[in-house]
């Protein structure tokens, strides 16, 4: 196997150790998530997609807000406003005003959203065996141990997410940013 250096045809050597653990980690989060996206692409939906109807599965029957939704996400989606919009026009999601409180949306998987799950199931469970597989048990845990260390620097994993240009609160109510 090559190592980053040759992979990405860098002849100098690296500013520091911690870039090049840095790139490392980029370069390797950027191939799992291709390989994850082709699955997923399929199935005529992105990850982040995926990684939405997994939520609000997980989240029946209430279902959630936009911010509760963005708060539980893998990867943070700067426009959830949009991609929930593009998840109900394929009938995946549904959306209800809040009886109390007109200003907050709750979002629930639809039935239809609930089948395509059903049918990406075991392929999607297959997925981290397949391309992690190769790592011995133990190894696999110091990955998950290292992997959370390194997010301890991350201050902005719990930051909000915007709703459509709009700033969410816990209550997924939207505020306009000042």
């Amino acid at each position: 196997m090559a190592d980053l250096k040759s992979e990405i045809a860098q002849e100098r050597p690296f500013s520091s150790i911690e870039e090049e653990a840095f790139l490392n980690l980029m370069r390797t989060t950027d191939c799992l998530h291709r390989a994850f996206q082709r699955r997923t692409r399929d199935w005529g939906i992105t990850s982040t997609q995926y990684n939405v109807l997994r939520i609000l599965r997980g989240a029946q029957p209430q279902g959630l807000t936009c911010a509760a939704i963005g708060d539980r996400m893998i990867t943070a989606e700067p426009d959830i406003t949009r991609l929930l919009a593009r998840l109900k026009a394929l009938k995946l999601i549904k959306q209800q005003r809040d009886k109390r409180d007109r200003r907050v949306l709750w979002t629930q998987i639809s039935a239809t959203g609930l089948e395509l799950l059903g049918k990406m199931d075991p392929e999607i469970t297959r997925t981290p065996k397949e391309l992690l597989g190769h790592l011995e048990p133990k190894e696999l845990g110091e990955l998950i141990r290292l992997l959370e260390v390194a997010r301890k620097n991350c201050l902005d994993t719990q930051s909000p997410v915007s709703c459509t240009g709009e700033q969410c609160d816990v209550t997924g109510i939207a505020s306009k940013s000042r």
